[in-house]
């Protein structure tokens, strides 16, 4: 008996094509996003991103890789600056010089989903201060779940080294550690958007912000822990803790503020809390100020000498 077959009737041919097109194509886009990629100083953005064929900037390589994976530093090079929109890790390696130089716009830019979490490792982020054309910020987190910032030095930004403003959406995380803010605006901003919901949390870990205006600035909705840690010199000053909208609050454990116009400052709305922490060498000290006045207190281990104006907590809570 002969076997019967079917054949296709033009009409199916005609949606059958196009699906499996579309399936080569997505199989494709998938296939050129690698969850490993490089960048070389040396590199062309031209080339996919492998090891053996690095590309030329951070933005170039980003495209090119899939979402949670990494994008290393191959040598020293300056690797541009990025807007990232997706859960990546971009480290520079270390005992290298993996930069990104800007003039006149931000470093770092993370526009992420609100599952989102972005990792930033040994980095110098460098805004050119002092020259005609500076950056304007260093990394700028306006949305995404949560944001690391780990080895990184960032300096010469007008505005700010480090802002997190989210504007709506869920709250974010910000881990920073080992990090350098020299010689910016601010070197930490923390805010919610007047509308936004949920509070900012950040964690600083063996972090220092010097020759800053502000070191250290928590305000709208924000709560920020800050653990051995330098904050010196920043001519205006070095903690502050103030809310227009909502509360804000600073815990320092383990800190030095030295040096700075005023070392700690409490405005309205704002709370400090200070445990083993030393205030030394500013022109004041301990400030509270607005209406109503911010609150600084102290858990009674703490050390305020040898600025010009020494203040004092509003209280001292004793150890328990």
């Amino acid at each position: 008996m002969a076997l019967r077959t079917r054949s296709v009737r033009p009409a199916m041919a005609l949606r059958v094509v196009p699906a499996v097109l579309a399936c080569l194509a997505t199989a494709s886009l998938a296939s050129a996003q690698a969850t490993r990629t490089w960048v070389s100083g040396v590199g062309d953005d031209a080339n996919p991103c492998s090891r053996t064929a690095p590309c030329k900037t951070w933005a170039g390589a980003i495209s090119k890789t899939a979402a949670g994976g990494e994008i290393d530093a191959l040598d020293p090079g300056g690797f541009g600056a990025v807007t990232i929109t997706k859960s990546v890790t971009l480290d520079g390696g270390g005992g290298q010089v993996a930069s990104v130089l800007v003039a006149a716009t931000n470093g770092i830019v993370v526009a992420a989903q609100p599952t989102d979490v972005v990792i930033l490792r040994n980095l110098r982020v460098n805004g050119l201060g002092g020259s005609g054309t500076p950056g304007l910020n260093g990394i700028l987190f306006l949305s995404g779940k949560r944001f690391h910032v780990e080895h990184c030095v960032i300096f010469g930004f007008p505005q700010l080294a480090i802002g997190v403003e989210p504007s709506g959406g869920a709250a974010g995380q910000l881990f920073v550690s080992d990090t350098e803010m020299a010689n910016n605006g601010t070197g930490i901003l923390l805010k919610r958007g007047t509308s936004a919901t949920g509070t900012i949390a950040a964690t600083i870990e063996r972090s220092c912000m010097d020759g800053n205006a502000t070191g250290l600035d928590a305000e709208d909705y924000s709560v920020a822990t800050m653990l051995d840690g330098f904050v010196s010199a920043n001519s205006t000053t070095g903690v502050l803790s103030t809310a227009a909208n909502g509360t804000s609050e600073i815990n320092l454990e383990g800190c030095i503020v030295a040096g700075n116009g005023v070392g700690v400052q409490a405005n309205a709305n704002g709370t400090v809390r200070l445990s083993e922490t030393m205030v030394t060498s500013n022109t004041t000290g301990l400030q509270e100020s607005g209406t109503p006045a911010g609150t600084i207190i102290s858990y009674g281990n703490i050390q305020i000498a040898g600025n010009t104006t020494n203040g004092a907590p509003t209280s001292t809570v004793p150890q328990q």
